[in-house]
């Protein structure tokens, strides 16, 4: 067997995501359709069937209102961890409040799973340089590995100046961080996971997991739930950019995971941030 890359989902809703922060109010979530346990499970079935495990980061929030969703995830040998309490991007907090925001997840999280969750993914990708508290925090609070990272530049997110593989963010504390991981053609960094990989052909995601597993690096790979359902509600109210972002080939998804998921081999997160730490 070649190199284990770890796959991973961002469990949230459809009406959760950064392209409709600015559209829909946080105060009009519980008024929208819930069509995350659906979708989840349709990620579940798919996971099954390919004989694959995976990491679930999971927002704290859908964990309170679906605890029989983080129950079967568990139930099947996935992994559960923390995508913070309602998608709030890490560099619109402060360090205590990002510190309440973990901690009440991670409460949620363990009480529905009854599973220690050791590991986190920023929403959005939102550790960057304006978040230098960010990693000491995680570490205070117990948890192993961040994959909060992405080494790109980006209208959306990113940090450019962040290594592209594993690396410890803290002299003193073992926390691992565990960057998405990015193609590199021609000195440009292209990211290849969620929309971009739905968006874009799939062999630009094939070409950028064996390009970081001929360097002896697992990839870590992530995708979302509702983008494998083409028949969620339409904003009709966010920017063009959002909905073309947003909607655009989520019926070819199921079918390219598929494909992606047969065509490598992959793993939960956690075991790849293990074999880090590891002397």
């Amino acid at each position: 067997m070649g190199v284990v890359n770890g796959l991973s989902v961002d469990i949230e809703e459809w009406f959760q995501v950064g392209a409709f922060e600015r559209t829909i109010a946080r105060a009009d979530w519980e008024a929208l359709e819930s069509r995350v346990a659906s979708n989840t499970a349709t990620v579940l079935d798919l996971f099954a069937e390919t004989g694959v495990k995976a990491t679930f980061f999971t927002l704290g929030w859908v964990a309170q209102r679906q605890p029989a969703l983080i129950r079967r995830i568990v139930a099947e040998g996935h992994e559960i961890a923390s995508h913070g309490w309602d998608h709030a991007r890490v560099f619109t907090l402060d360090a205590a409040r990002f510190r309440d925001d973990l901690r009440r997840t991670r409460a949620a999280l363990e009480d529905a799973g009854g599973v220690k969750v050791t590991g986190y993914r920023a929403p959005s990708f939102s550790i960057d340089a304006r978040t230098p508290w960010a990693h000491q925090v995680l570490a205070e609070e117990g948890y192993t590995y961040s994959s909060s990272v992405a080494p790109i530049a980006h209208d959306h997110y990113g940090w450019r100046e962040s290594p592209r593989y594993a690396w410890r963010p803290l002299r003193d504390a073992p926390l691992i961080e565990l960057p998405v991981t990015v193609a590199e053609l021609a000195g440009r960094r292209l990211a290849t996971g969620g929309g971009f990989f739905r968006l874009l052909p799939g062999a630009l995601t094939d070409f950028a997991v064996r390009q970081v597993n001929r360097a002896g690096q697992p990839a870590i790979f992530y995708f979302h739930p509702w983008e494998v359902d083409p028949d969620q509600p339409r904003v009709a109210e966010a920017p063009l950019r959002s909905r073309v972002r947003h909607y655009s080939r989520l019926g070819a998804m199921a079918g390219k995971l598929r494909g992606l998921v047969q065509r490598h081999h992959w793993g939960r997160v956690d075991a790849i941030a293990a074999r880090e730490t590891t002397p």
